[in-house]
């Protein structure tokens, strides 16, 4: 049975530097566009913008057109995958795991349509959209007015939602763009876009080892949370001969693979800016090691919205925005407690390379602190 064998325990601190290590965050690595996404299995992409500063933060030179290249190669895909949410993952991977989500999409959809469900013939809007779909990139407000046409006495909000949620879909990319995708982007077939069909096996355990290389130490619980995948202890199981074992500070099994970096805990980590939604926030369930309980709260507002933040010796320690007046490009820096001013002297350096990637036609940079 999972966790029944003894284990050393791991302090909190020795949690989040292993964390920060797995994330690439204790210092910029030299490791390709395609490699970094495949072993932070996906970025958090819910916008276009997210995935490159999220890259830009854990790569060493990394540049924009890296990644927008790949994805106009086909080699990326942005789709909905993990929680439900839009990822950016490699093709390959995307491949590979998209069936495994399937499951959860469709409970999803279940789950927020509630009783509209009922009022929907699912295979007839899906025979609808598949080919719609399929023949050229289209927007979702295009799919809406298809489904309608065919479907005239349809709820179309609740079709166009089951439609994005059934259908393993990818967004495509454009030239030209800042960010890669436009803010309405089309979205078309995946097997059309990449060239090859989904995989059909539904077994989590190889993930359960992504995971725990981009993530760990972690719990079952954290990979749940990470996934919305329920239940995983099968899975967990099924490769434990591979994994060792711990316990946290709260006695709760956690677990790794045996070579994956565990840094001593007194290791510097350096400040970071890190964008809304992004992985590091929102794949454990118990968030402590990287966020100081007393902040959680401060993270998101009230559509849900994951903000941007920065860290400070690894935590959690305020939000980020950018302001653009007359050419300059400033960067506003909300701690949430007093920031030391070696910390704000870091952050304020690192502010100010991050806005000449992110801005690079600015005429100024500046990084500004609010209380």
């Amino acid at each position: 049975m999972l966790g029944s064998m003894p284990t050393d325990v791991l302090s909190r601190q020795a949690l989040n530097r292993a964390t920060l290590a797995r994330q690439l965050l204790l210092t910029r690595e030299k490791m390709t566009v395609p490699r970094a996404i495949e072993h932070l299995v996906g970025l958090q992409a819910q916008l276009a913008r997210p995935p490159y500063l999220a890259l830009w933060s854990r790569l060493q030179g990394f540049q924009r057109d890296a990644l927008t290249k790949l994805a106009l190669k086909r080699e990326l895909a942005r789709g909905t995958m993990m929680r439900g949410t839009l990822h950016l993952m490699t093709a390959k991977d995307y491949l590979r795991y998209r069936g495994l989500f399937q499951p959860l999409l469709n409970a999803a959809m279940r789950s927020v349509l509630k009783e509209r469900v009922a009022a929907l013939d699912l295979p007839a809007l899906l025979a609808t959209a598949k080919p719609f779909l399929q023949e050229q990139p289209r927007t979702f407000e295009e799919v809406r007015g298809h489904l309608m046409k065919h479907h005239v006495d349809g709820d179309e909000r609740a079709m166009g939602f089951a439609a994005r949620m059934m259908l393993p879909l990818v967004q495509v990319p454009e030239e030209g763009l800042e960010w890669g995708w436009p803010g309405n982007s089309g979205f078309t077939l995946a097997e059309s876009w990449l060239g090859e069909e989904l995989s059909t096996d539904d077994d989590a355990s190889p993930l359960v080892l992504r995971y725990l290389a981009a993530f760990g130490p972690a719990t079952v619980a954290d990979m749940q949370s990470w996934s919305g995948i329920k239940p995983l202890k099968d899975a967990f199981e099924k490769v434990r001969g591979k994994l060792v074992e711990f316990r946290d500070e709260k006695k709760r099994v956690l677990f790794d693979l045996p070579k994956a970096p565990r840094p001593d805990e007194e290791t510097p980590a350096p400040v970071r800016f890190l964008p809304d939604f992004d992985n590091l926030i929102l794949s454990h369930a118990d968030r402590t090691r990287v966020v100081p309980e007393e902040h959680r709260e401060k993270l998101s507002t009230k559509n849900l919205r994951v903000l941007n933040v920065f860290l400070v010796d690894g935590h959690v320690a305020g939000s980020w925005s950018t302001e653009r007046k007359k050419g300059i490009a400033t960067l506003v820096c909300k701690p949430f407690e007093p920031v030391k001013k070696a910390a704000k002297d870091a952050l304020a350096q690192e502010g100010e390379d991050l806005l000449r990637f992110s801005d690079p036609d600015a005429a100024k940079v500046a990084v500004r602190f609010a209380t």
